[in-house]
């Protein structure tokens, strides 16, 4: 029967966890790698409702990009998922930033779901080497709106924010969820835009007075493209088990 650690494993492999950031929390966060798995869940974050649904459908394991346990824990309710993890003996293997920064993670799926071509490294995390982003061209040009209604379309937003760049749109670079800051390393490198989850109101100035088209479209927009990809991968490896993607998995902002 397959077991945890070997799910654990497989990740590993392909998105080694000791890759991650310094200031990260993957791994296999709750339970033993030793312990047996049918069925595993995955999701972005592994929420109360999640590990609800988790436990509804028999799933053993989680899988989940972000740590459901990053802080130390000061108090453990028993409303929280750590909590109802233990209590309905469901483990949580989670990967991070070394997901992110991986061949085939989240960015590179990002890359992917924008259709961009000629991908190269952005930036380099200089303690692995790894690229921190990405940058690539599009197969034709877009006006700076043009750009911004295409991210929407092809990431599935509710929304999203953009500065106008005031400039034709043909090679993007992105970084995943909290990105932001690396706007500057796109428009060092010639981009004309700029893809990330989050943006503060003094990056979005910057974006703008840089003449980058920069597209805020929602940290759970930018890196839930990486789930089925990886259950596809798992599943592949393992096709005695049963994954599924988490339904009760959503984005928490709304758009008026």
């Amino acid at each position: 029967m397959v077991t945890v650690g070997e799910i654990y494993q497989q990740i590993d492999a392909f998105a080694p966890f000791h890759t991650a950031m310094s200031f990260d929390n993957p791994g296999l966060l709750v339970g033993s790698p030793d312990s047996p798995v049918q069925t595993v869940l995955l999701s972005l974050d592994i929420t109360p409702p999640v590990v609800q649904e988790a436990m509804e459908l028999g799933a053993q394991l989680i899988v989940s990009h972000h740590p459901v346990i990053f802080h130390p824990l000061k108090q453990l309710s028993a409303k929280s998922a750590p909590y109802l993890l233990a209590s309905y003996g469901i483990s949580a293997v989670c990967a991070h930033t070394n997901l992110d920064m991986a061949q085939g993670g989240v960015n590179s799926c990002l890359a992917e779901r924008l259709q961009l071509s000629q991908v190269a490294m952005l930036k380099e995390y200089e303690n692995s080497g790894l690229p921190e982003a990405l940058c690539g061209s599009l197969v034709r040009p877009y006006s700076p709106r043009e750009f911004a209604q295409f991210v929407k379309t092809v990431l599935h937003c509710d929304g999203l924010r953009f500065t106008d760049g005031g400039q034709a749109v043909t090679r993007v670079g992105l970084c995943s969820g909290g990105g932001a800051d690396l706007v500057y390393a796109a428009a060092q490198a010639g981009c004309q835009a700029f893809v990330t989850g989050e943006s503060k109101h003094s990056i979005l100035l910057d974006a703008e007075a840089m003449g980058i088209t920069m597209v805020d479209a929602g940290h759970f927009y930018t890196e839930d493209v990486v789930i089925l990809p990886l259950l596809n991968r798992l599943a592949l490896q393992f096709p005695e088990l049963r994954f599924l993607k988490s339904q009760r998995m959503h984005s928490p902002a709304k758009y008026l």
